[in-house]
């Protein structure tokens, strides 16, 4: 990943997520398939934008991911539960930020680490527009 240095814990305020793999987030090898952790680190940022964000910021803007950055360090078979946790290491650049998530098993081992680029779009106009201060300071704060 190209931020391999920021971590949990630095100069941000995270969001925390239990999630258990079910049978049909199995693939062929045996343990979660791919794509199920990119719909995963899709769902911590929509809970976290959402448990933070004003309810008017919710109605006025949604997010798009415009990257993906993961890196695949374990294996997880049905019934296992992981922690996800995602933070915003860095301020915004225009309409985009750097997300970052993590997922630990049990043992604490860590399963999957991402990094993804995300932009924000004014509901009303569909275009992406700068990332407003306040918005972006509520997810930056210690």
């Amino acid at each position: 990943m190209s931020d391999p240095s920021s971590s949990p814990g630095e100069e941000h305020s995270g969001f925390t997520l239990s999630i258990t793999a079910r049978p049909e987030d199995i693939d062929e090898l045996g343990h979660v398939n791919n794509a199920v952790w990119v719909r995963w680190i899709q769902e911590m940022a929509t809970a976290h934008w959402q448990a933070i964000a004003p309810q008017d910021a919710i109605e006025r803007y949604i997010w798009v991911v415009t990257r993906h950055e993961i890196d695949y360090r374990g294996n997880v078979g049905a019934g296992d539960t992981v922690t996800g946790y995602t933070w915003i290491s860095e301020p915004p650049r225009g309409a985009r930020f750097w997300r970052n998530v993590r997922f630990t098993g049990p043992d604490g081992a860590i399963k999957v680490d991402a990094r993804t680029n995300w932009a924000i779009i004014e509901r009303a106009s569909g275009r992406p527009v700068r990332v407003p201060a306040d918005l972006a300071d509520l997810f930056l704060k210690n």
